[in-house]
């Protein structure tokens, strides 16, 4: 856009101000009127150029706040993303301290039931020991005495009960440490699970934080392009306005009538300008107090010396080169144009061999 836009404000300087040069010398009312419609067209066209870099640079403004807060958005996530992840890599550190402690539990219910084997193993030795090789009837029945019978079949109830109760026990503790194994297993694995999703979202996060940082330094660039543009334009404009300038004043010189009081005024003047161009009376001025004529146009700047130099300046505020030489001469009741190619064309050429100090 930018490289667009100076293409086409340098060709029209550039063009504009070759055309003005090459053709600096026209005195015509239409030659000046056509230079500043041109200059005009131009600084239209600039100036159109200005209005769509301004709103250009708008626009990136605004893409850079929606952008900006984008950025906010993104950082905001990441945060809690990784507070998510932090959160989930300790519940795996409990986790896993449960798993190990369940293994432990684990562990010591076998010893459990180990031991629980080994006294099933005693009682059956006992019982065996009590009854040898008998049935159990036959241990019953083997009683000496009455007493001997009610204490034999108490004793064979009590380890039979026993036995039971170590059973059940055991395949119950078992049952539980399989639940337990089996429940953190599977939380276990959820949360890892859930470490792996983390992961991957944390690294979108990441490249979407990247690739809005890269938008944004692009966005930095196409503003200073943009703020550049605006600046080289404005620079443009303003050396356009200082040509419409000077021309408006050669038009306005154009179109102001000659001072006169009467016929013999003009010829008076006409005499006193070609005797200016053609001879001097001095080769250093003195002040004169005399109402008029070519003294007074010498004399009338004496007052001002050490007045700033203004570009385009035509009055006691501030002169140009041209510009002072018109008030002067306008001081003395001459009309000469106010700006270097119009006072070429000026009074009468004198030749080298005449010239005067």
């Amino acid at each position: 856009m930018k490289k667009s836009i100076v293409t086409v404000a340098t060709v029209t300087v550039v063009g504009l101000s070759s055309a003005f040069a090459m053709d600096a010398h026209a005195e015509t009312m239409d030659d000046l009127k056509n230079k500043q419609s041109e200059i005009q067209d131009n600084r239209d066209e600039i100036k159109a150029n200005l209005s769509e870099a301004e709103a250009k640079i708008a626009d990136v403004l605004i893409e850079l706040e929606d952008l900006n807060k984008e950025i906010k958005n993104v950082n905001h996530a990441l945060k809690e993303n990784q507070k998510m992840m932090d959160k989930t890599e300790s519940d795996i550190a409990k986790k896993e301290k449960e798993v190990q402690a369940l293994e432990d539990e684990i562990v010591q219910l076998e010893e459990a039931i180990e031991k629980r084997y080994n006294i099933l193993k005693e009682r059956v030795v006992s019982y065996q020991q009590s009854g040898g090789n008998v049935s159990y009837l036959e241990v019953i029945f083997g009683s000496k005495s009455f007493s001997d019978f009610i204490s034999r079949v108490s004793a064979v109830n009590k380890i039979s009960d026993s036995d039971t109760q170590l059973m059940e026990k055991q395949e119950k503790d078992k049952k539980e440490v399989e639940e337990k194994q089996d429940k953190v297993l599977a939380k276990l694995e959820e949360l890892k699970d859930m470490k792996v999703e983390l992961k991957g979202v944390q690294a979108t996060i990441n490249e979407q934080k990247q690739e809005n940082e890269n938008k944004k330094e692009a966005l930095k660039n196409k503003k200073q392009d943009l703020v550049a543009l605006k600046e080289e334009l404005q620079v443009k404009d303003s050396n356009l306005a200082s040509l419409e300038n000077e021309v408006k004043q050669s038009i306005a010189q154009q179109q102001r009538p000659t001072v006169s009081s009467n016929s013999n005024s003009n010829s008076s003047s006409a005499g006193k300008l070609q005797t200016l161009s053609s001879s001097g009376s001095s080769s250093k001025p003195s002040v004169s107090s005399g109402g008029g004529g070519i003294s007074t146009a010498i004399n009338a700047g004496y007052q001002y010396i050490g007045v700033p130099y203004v570009w385009g300046g035509k009055g006691p505020s501030g002169f140009d080169c041209s510009g002072f030489v018109s008030w002067a001469f306008g001081q003395a009741g001459y009309s000469i144009p106010s700006t270097t190619s119009s006072l070429a064309g000026t009074g009468s050429k004198v030749s080298y061999s005449n010239i005067q100090l």
